[in-house]
């Protein structure tokens, strides 16, 4: 949720955010509304509560005629307070749902427009000359390490089995994410994958994107799409110690729906309902969330250094970001067979939008309590295996295995087909 207070003060930089992210301002409209018909609301309720408590008071010290005319008004207040709390009860449920339906405040300096209007702030690492390439798909079908034909048989389309080299691939590329994020002092986190659907609200995943969401309806929860949510929601309703920033790497299996995507990356394992990943995820005072920000960026170009593949940096524009993202970094690696970058890791700078919502907060100097801030970024998941393929395939159909991976393959430093 978005700061009431600065809303107040600036309601003018909210609409201009909006506008940025190419969506309407009229919530912000709604949400001011709201929140003065709420405050109203509680003001007239506790009036007529105070005046209640005050004349019962009175009337223990009455009597005869003033008695009479006091107990008369007492019964005419309990009415009114009644409805008064009924009407307060009413606005905040409607401050609630509009609160709810703003997103984040876009940070100052995001590029505006919508997906193709990214800002390319580096590229890194020299672009293989494969003549002909094979796709990741091919390649992982030679090496019998992607099947997708069963895993289609199995659990439908957009499901695989990764087998032989493919598992022990995945296995080796998220237990290296996991050393690499334990060496930068991060704790490593095996989370659930069912949440409650206060966690995925929280986390801001049932507005704009409750579409992707797998729901257990029999028993009200959620299937993650990512172990942000129940890392976000770990520290719900509590006040931490942020003297330093706080940070987890969790290892999940993540599941999507991919709504909306029909016919479109149907190939191979880029756009799947099942995957793992490591996200890196980080509570601290808003302050530092900046410096937070590059901070997991970097860790993230660094495990994209141990598998040699190159890639780019992308600013992501402010209608692409998502309703809890301030600001947003990708990286894109090369995928030789389509000649593009693709995306494969996100990090996000959410302020203090999802701690707003699920109540985390931090003791400043003074011992008040503050709202913390909340950061999320990509170590590495199963998607990762395509350009590891891609960029490292040999004419015969062999992929070259990176150094960082070797020990993982028992030390084979190429893979070659099946024959």
């Amino acid at each position: 949720m978005i700061d009431l207070r600065l809303l107040r003060e600036d309601p003018e930089l909210f609409r201009a955010s909006q506008r940025l992210r190419d969506e309407p301002t009229e919530v912000v409209d709604s949400l001011l509304r709201a929140d003065e018909e709420r405050r109203s609301a509680t003001q007239r309720f506790e009036a007529v509560r105070a005046e209640q408590k005050s004349l019962g008071k009175q009337v223990a010290k009455s009597s005869g005629d003033e008695r009479a005319a006091l107990l008369a008004r007492t019964k005419d207040l309990a009415t009114e307070v009644k409805t008064a709390e009924a009407a307060a009860t009413e606005a905040d449920q409607t401050l609630r749902r509009a609160h709810l339906a703003v997103p984040n405040l876009v940070q100052a300096g995001v590029p505006a427009g919508g997906e193709d209007d990214f800002v390319v702030l580096r590229e890194v690492g020299d672009r293989p000359r494969i003549e002909n390439p094979k796709d990741h798909l091919e390649l992982g079908e030679g090496l019998r390490a992607i099947d997708t034909e069963r895993g289609a048989k199995v659990s439908g389309s957009r499901f695989y089995f990764l087998t032989g080299v493919g598992a022990l691939l995945q296995l080796g590329l998220l237990q290296i994410a996991i050393q690499q994020a334990v060496e930068h002092g991060f704790t490593p986190s095996i989370t659930p994958s069912l949440v409650r659907p206060e966690s995925m609200e929280g986390t801001g995943f049932l507005g704009a994107h409750a579409s992707e969401v797998y729901r257990l309806e029999a028993d009200d929860l959620f299937l993650v799409g990512t172990s942000e949510v129940p890392l976000a929601a770990y520290h719900s309703n509590e006040i931490l110690d942020l003297s330093k920033p706080e940070r987890f790497a969790g290892w999940s299996t993540c599941y999507r729906r991919e709504a909306g995507s029909h016919g479109k990356d149907v190939r191979g394992i880029l756009r799947v309902h099942q995957f793992d990943k490591v996200e890196m995820f980080s509570f601290c005072r808003p302050e530092e969330a900046a410096a937070e920000h590059e901070r997991l960026l970097a860790m993230e170009e660094e495990m994209l250094a141990k598998v040699e593949v190159p890639y780019r940096v992308i600013d992501v524009a402010a209608g692409d970001l998502g309703s809890s993202a301030s600001r947003k970094l990708d990286c894109e690696a090369w995928v030789p067979s389509q000649q593009r970058y693709r995306e494969v890791t996100s990090t996000s700078n959410c302020t203090t939008f999802q701690a707003r919502r699920l109540n985390i907060r931090y003791r400043d100097e003074d011992g008040r309590p503050q709202t913390a801030a909340t950061l999320n970024g990509t170590l590495a998941t199963t998607r990762w295996l395509i350009p590891i393929l891609e960029n490292h395939q040999q004419p015969d159909g062999s992929v070259r295995v990176p150094k960082a991976l070797q020990p993982f393959l028992g030390g084979r430093d190429v893979l070659e087909p099946a024959r």
